[in-house]
């Protein structure tokens, strides 16, 4: 009973998210590009797809432009590497946009996405998912820039870097040329923050998790198409947004992801935390929110947008579905 009413409530979720969008243009080569409408903050929609025999969370990241990560909790009771033939795989591609001003690029680590606008007005905006450093070596938080653009960039390894190598008997050389063998791939952005860029990838694997030494990871054809649209100057925030709240068509959304051990203390959820989220979310438009099904998207951490209104979580399912619920047997 409870697996079929997950379904139709995500199947109602879904249909819900693609009557909001004005304009959703997906390519698994370029990402996901959005056109917003004023006061818009929840854009795309989560898909269902069933698994083939050879999918991976790895093959199935790249070829819907998703993290490996955020696949994993989405569907945190499916097998990453052995899906298994038919087996129904949420696609999370539906997001709650950060709370950060629409210019240049924002990078939200917590969530391990990047988003980028485009225009002087902040009506469109570009995402694509991304990599982060470990904990051991965190991508640092702030606004900077981008300072230059190197196509084939060649890889300066600092020394703390080739220590970790040498340590495990892989050393590395001063300088990694341009090739199959340069981590940052054929293109990257040089940030204001010294030894910090963003770049493509020789391991496209890895994207969606926590695998650099600080740098922000794309992957090769998201890199190479950003690289064509976003000029030197151009602002970047990095922001740690665990939790998000925002409004979409229907009414107000939470969107929850882990949060990074090492900045877990300055995020954990409490009460007084969950409140501020939604009192920043409600300063100009009012709503009654579930707090016990906010609790519960806060507690679950799977990095979809769930709704949080009364209105959504007791009498906004349609009638067909609602009349379906009821009659379900135990």
């Amino acid at each position: 009973m409870l697996r079929s009413l997950f379904i139709r409530i995500m199947s109602t979720m879904i249909r819900k998210a693609l009557m909001i969008l004005p304009l959703w243009v997906a390519n698994p080569t370029s990402g996901a590009e959005f056109q917003l409408v004023e006061q818009q903050e929840l854009i795309g929609a989560a898909t269902v797809i069933a698994a083939r025999y050879e999918d991976t969370f790895v093959s199935l990241a790249r070829s819907h432009n998703v993290g490996f990560e955020a696949l994993r909790r989405a569907n945190p009771e499916v097998d990453a590497w052995l899906p298994g033939e038919g087996t129904q795989i949420i696609i999370p591609t539906q997001f709650v946009l950060p709370r950060a001003p629409h210019r240049g690029i924002v990078v939200n680590v917590a969530e391990l996405r990047l988003y980028y606008f485009p225009d002087a007005d902040g009506r469109r905006v570009i995402t694509h998912p991304i990599s982060i450093g470990r904990m051991d070596w965190s991508t640092p938080l702030g606004t900077t820039s981008v300072v230059s653009k190197v196509v084939n960039p060649s890889w300066y390894p600092p020394q703390s870097i080739r220590d970790e190598h040498a340590a495990r008997n892989d050393p590395l050389p001063r300088i990694v040329p341009p090739g199959p063998d340069n981590p940052l791939g054929t293109h990257a952005f040089r940030l204001g923050l010294p030894g910090y860029l963003i770049h493509g990838t020789n391991k496209p694997s890895g994207v969606g998790m926590r695998v650099t030494h600080g740098c922000i990871r794309m992957f090769p054809e998201d890199i190479e198409a950003l690289f064509k649209m976003v000029p030197p100057g151009t602002a970047v925030r990095i922001v740690n947004q665990p939790y998000k709240v925002g409004w979409g068509e229907a009414g107000l959304y939470l969107e929850a992801h882990p949060p990074l051990l090492e900045l877990q203390a300055a995020v954990e959820w409490t009460p007084t935390e969950l409140t501020r989220l939604f009192v920043a979310a409600t300063e100009e438009r009012r709503i009654e929110v579930s707090w016990d099904s906010a609790e519960r998207v806060l507690q679950a951490a799977r990095g979809i947008p769930e709704f949080v209104s009364i209105a959504s979580a007791q009498g906004d399912l349609p009638q067909s579905l609602a009349a379906e619920t009821e009659s379900d047997p135990e």
